[in-house]
């Protein structure tokens, strides 16, 4: 950090959601900067307008305010800077970097094949024909013949690159648009970018990105409004993201958008936490810590470069943890978006907010993400229960006990006085109508949880049937009844005995 505070930037380019991948780069730029008092820069590289698409740029700008990395400057758009870029092309052909290069990739291969080379590297042939600019021609960069250019990286220590390995690369396209390594550099140059933090694999590109800057240094190229042009920047090569085979996760193949995440009802602060462990762990390795924390902690210096797996199952458990960490207060809050509105499964009249917070604790503590509380509630909020058909096979159709114990269920439970309706009592009705039957108390609850609920997994039952009330709950297992019947069956109670042992229960109270 010699010299003065950071200045770090992010540069995306804007041709699909925003990756996890792009989402650490970001995040450990951001922490540079905030560690230091730098400038975190963000710059959109929309300069592939066959694949760029307005949305998602504001796809990037969404999802980095929802994770609280907002840029301090930006977004700048390379779209807007093809004149600086023209200049940078200007200043770097009049002191002889820059040569024409007619040659077609056909061409090349050609030649290399007549050379017996088997490597499909250029082999200089216009370097020296001294072609005229502004002919359609393609510009290359000179690369020098000997030595090596010495990538000084934070991460990876000091990689080399020999100079007679690396051809002499295009910088501009034929058509007088500048490569992504030119652009890069000018931007940085101007923008003044002291750390490139990126992924490792624009590490190959780097070495012709310190001859282009080495260049244009010599060549007295200096940010408008300056004098100098400031040195190289630190880089730091991040760790490639894998999944759980180990490679390159894939936009096509992975889960790898982070408003899908988002869009599930992820954490933004869990999403942060999770992404920082990516290639990096703290010096006392706690892997639950809020951003204060993280911004305290992390060292660029102490990051991996060994490929750092993107586990879903990782993260979706941290976010668990992280929902049942809340306040109640601030867990319902977190809620509400996934409860009320017209995109609900119930009627949006329905809900009722206080009849939500009563079931809030049992659901919080049962969810990893706050896209399943719905399923866990909706049949609070609907008049009849959405019967899931896997679970009525499992815990009804297929049990031949299951109308007996729902029939004697709805007998107890109706003796049961209307002040002593509370979950203690149902627990203790229920557990009678399981002995009566031979069964534990799981394996008779079964089929009175897919009645009144429509599945076999949710809070806990009796609190569910305590805020669902006895004239619903009721209605319920009458329903189930009539369904058990329609399909052939014939439910009777358990048993006399058993029916009044669960009576005397529930008159006693709770």
């Amino acid at each position: 950090m010699a010299g003065g505070a950071p200045r770090v930037r992010f540069a995306p380019s804007p041709t699909g959601y925003f990756h996890v991948g792009s989402a650490r780069t970001a995040l450990f730029n951001w922490l540079v900067a905030r560690q230091a008092g730098g400038t975190f820069v963000l710059r959109i590289e929309d300069t592939d307008t066959e694949r760029n698409r307005e949305e998602w740029v504001d796809g990037i700008l969404s999802a980095m305010h929802w994770l609280s990395m907002d840029p301090d400057e930006g977004p700048f758009r390379q779209s807007a800077r093809s004149a600086r870029y023209a200049q940078a092309v200007d200043t770097l052909w009049d002191a002889g970097f820059l040569y024409a290069c007619a040659c077609t990739r056909a061409e090349i291969d050609a030649r290399n094949k007549a050379a017996g080379i088997l490597t499909p590297g250029y082999d200089a042939h216009c370097r020296d024909r001294g072609l005229p600019r502004g002919t359609g021609f393609a510009l290359r960069f000179r690369t020098p013949d000997e030595g090596a250019t010495v990538v000084s990286d934070v991460i990876r220590g000091e990689v080399r690159f020999p100079c007679e390995a690396m051809d002499d690369f295009v910088a501009v396209k034929a058509s007088g648009d500048p490569l992504f390594v030119l652009a890069n550099v000018v931007d940085d140059i101007d923008m003044r970018i002291s750390h490139v933090i990126r992924g490792e694999d624009l590490l190959p590109t780097t070495p012709k990105g310190v001859l282009l800057w080495e260049a244009l240094a010599s060549a007295s190229w200096v940010p408008e409004g300056t004098a100098v042009t400031p040195p190289l920047p630190v880089f730091a090569h991040l760790p490639m993201l894998v999944n759980e085979q180990r490679k390159k996760l894939s936009k096509r193949r992975d889960p790898v958008a982070v408003e899908s995440y988002r869009d599930q009802g992820y954490l933004p602060e869990a999403i942060v936490n999770y992404l920082a462990l990516l290639g990096w762990s703290p010096p006392g390795g706690e892997e639950r810590f809020d951003t204060d924390q993280l911004v305290a902690w992390f060292s660029l210096d102490q990051v991996n470069h060994s490929p750092a797996f993107f586990d879903v199952a990782k993260l979706t458990h941290m976010n668990g943890e992280y929902l049942r960490a809340m306040p109640l207060d601030a867990f319902v809050e977190a809620c509400l978006p996934w409860i009320s509105g017209p995109a609900t499964p119930w009627p949006e009249q329905s809900f009722d907010l206080e009849t939500f917070r009563r079931l809030a604790p049992l659901v919080q503590e049962r969810v990893a993400v706050l896209g399943e509380v719905p399923a866990m509630v909706d049949f609070v909020f609907l008049d009849a229960p959405v019967i899931d058909e896997e679970a009525w096979t499992k815990t009804v159709a297929s049990v031949p006990q299951a109308g007996a114990i729902l029939a004697s269920a709805a007998a107890a439970y109706r003796r049961i006085p209307e002040d002593g309706w509370s979950a203690d009592a149902l627990h203790r009705v229920t557990a009678s109508v399981g002995e009566s039957a031979g069964l534990k108390l799981g394996r008779a609850q079964a089929p009175i949880r897919t009645a009144v609920t429509g599945r076999r997994v949710g809070p806990p039952l009796f609190e569910a049937m305590e805020v669902l009330g006895p004239e619903r709950v009721l209605a319920r297992l009458d329903a189930a009844l009539v369904r058990i019947g329609s399909d052939g069956g014939t439910p009777e109670p358990v048993g006399a005995d058993a029916t009044g042992a669960a009576g005397a229960a529930g008159a006693n109270g709770p």
